[in-house]
């Protein structure tokens, strides 16, 4: 079941989002560094957002893989907002329930970094706070 889901995020577009109902349990867990969301209408809602906040949003799967309780998939995601290119890189770790469809899909990726250290005075702060966590170089 991992590969069609990742399948249907590389596939994802505004008219594809009712498709996540056959590959998931009804109160699906989708959870992400901005959301907890439980069950498929909000995560249909979540999707059907980000079609309408975003230009051109995209999920490039560039490896997955399967553990013995989950599967994982690593992920480019591009778009615009506001007329700025985004891109994150992150990984997505996928529950199942018994009935093979997906129960748990939680998102692992740098908030940080990658959001909130690009944004002008809020971005200096959190490169601050990381040079001051680092280890100092040898």
């Amino acid at each position: 079941m991992l590969n069609p889901w990742a399948d249907f995020w590389q596939d994802l577009t505004p008219d594809s989002v009712g498709r996540v109902r056959a590959l998931c349990v009804p109160d699906i867990r989708f959870i992400d560094p901005f959301n907890d969301l439980m069950g498929v209408e909000a995560l249909e809602r979540l999707l059907t957002h980000m079609f309408a906040t975003l230009e051109a949003p995209r999920f490039v799967v560039t490896d997955r893989a399967m553990g013995s309780q989950a599967g994982y998939l690593r992920w480019d995601f591009t778009a615009c907002l506001r007329g700025r290119d985004v891109s994150l890189t992150g990984m997505s770790e996928v529950g199942f329930a018994p009935c093979g469809r997906v129960a748990l899909h939680r998102d692992h990726w740098d908030a940080g970094a990658q959001v909130y250290g690009r944004v002008p005075v809020l971005g200096a702060l959190v490169r601050l706070v990381s040079r001051r966590l680092a280890l100092p170089p040898a």
